[in-house]
């Protein structure tokens, strides 16, 4: 993306990684979007050529110093490329030394984060609504009936704290069901 002056002079035309070449590109620190320098960090090409090598260990001993900018988008960059290396010395030491407040740093991890997939026994991917059977029969805690296997448990509603239930209505009453528990109807 093209970088604009008002991002360029933010670090005196530097790269705000290594501090060592021009900067020439916006980088948007995801989520969140380009709308904004907030977001933005200003980088030259041979870091942002770098951003997804794997084998660029040597390159981020830059990060030394990147880590202390001022600027919340520089630092949660940082904070993230450092995450990759972690099992390194250098990195360990560097991610141990700084003290980030943790909205910078929720924002440098949502980048590993994984959303919870809800799937049956079979890795059928559940999504609200859906329709499942029962695969064995589940005793219902609080009341005083058992749902047997087989039955059939419409409009499923996803627990989004937990991939490993969903709530269904078995008699009329509302439960949670395992996941392991139940096969989706196709």
């Amino acid at each position: 993306m093209l970088i604009s002056n008002e991002l360029k002079d933010r670090n005196s035309d530097l790269c705000e990684l290594c501090n060592a070449e021009p900067a020439t590109h916006a980088y948007a620190v995801s989520p969140k979007n380009d709308d904004s320098i907030e977001n933005q960090v200003a980088l030259c090409s041979t870091c942002l050529n770098t951003l997804d090598k794997a084998d660029a260990g040597f390159h981020w001993r830059c990060l030394e110093g990147s880590i202390w900018n001022p600027q919340p988008s520089v630092q949660a960059l940082t904070y993230r490329l450092l995450q990759k290396y972690k099992a390194e010395d250098w990195a360990n030491n560097l991610i141990n030394s700084v003290d980030i407040d943790e909205n910078i740093i929720q924002w440098a991890m949502s980048a590993f984060e994984v959303p919870d997939v809800h799937t049956d026994a079979f890795g059928n991917v559940l999504e609200s609504g859906d329709t499942v059977v029962l695969t064995e029969q589940l005793n219902v805690k609080g009341t005083s009936f058992s749902a047997s296997k087989g039955t059939v448990v419409k409009k499923i509603k996803l627990v989004h704290d937990n991939h490993e239930q969903i709530e269904g209505k078995i008699n009329d009453q509302t439960i949670v069901i395992l996941t392991k528990f139940v096969k989706k109807s196709l």
